[in-house]
């Protein structure tokens, strides 16, 4: 299996300590994507979309960890029970607000993405798909923490 990134990501972010954790806690953070040229075509018609998601790869994250202490808690998690960063495909997806289209980039708000990050898709958010009632969120509903990342999940750095 070959990613290859269709662009890059820019934010005002440039070290992942204190990086909003997702979308909601980066409400009007703008940002920008950089699409490359070979990729453009690609953006007719998501300018109709007020979200969209991003796809990306986590390039400053530690290696994968199959039980970490994820942001916002003081317990130890199964990977996958949690969003962090640090994962055997470190994939990463944000459903940001899509401001408009210039050319080949895209202004966004309430990026929660480190900036320099490479994109490897862009998938318009539909309510109609995308949106789910749900009555059980597992250790969420009563997370202590701030949405606010730390250290814990950058290269070089450990719990």
């Amino acid at each position: 299996m070959i990613l290859k990134p269709i662009g890059i990501i820019h934010s005002p972010f440039t070290s992942p300590q204190g990086v909003p954790i997702q979308p909601t806690f980066a409400a009007g953070t703008e940002g920008r994507v950089e699409v490359f040229e070979e990729y453009v075509d690609g953006l007719k018609d998501l300018d109709g979309f007020e979200r969209i998601w991003l796809l990306y790869w986590f390039h400053k994250s530690s290696p994968a960890r199959l039980i970490v202490k994820p942001y916002m808690d003081k317990v130890e998690r199964g990977l996958f029970a949690t969003r962090a960063p640090s994962r055997p495909n470190p994939i990463g997806i944000s459903a940001v607000r899509l401001l408009g289209i210039d050319g080949r980039f895209l202004r966004i708000a309430d990026v929660d993405i480190l900036d320099g990050t490479p994109l490897l898709d862009i998938k318009p958010y539909s309510p109609r798909f995308d949106h789910f009632d749900v009555s059980r969120h597992g250790w969420l509903e009563e997370a202590p923490g701030k949405p606010i990342a730390d250290d814990r999940f950058s290269k070089g750095e450990s719990e």
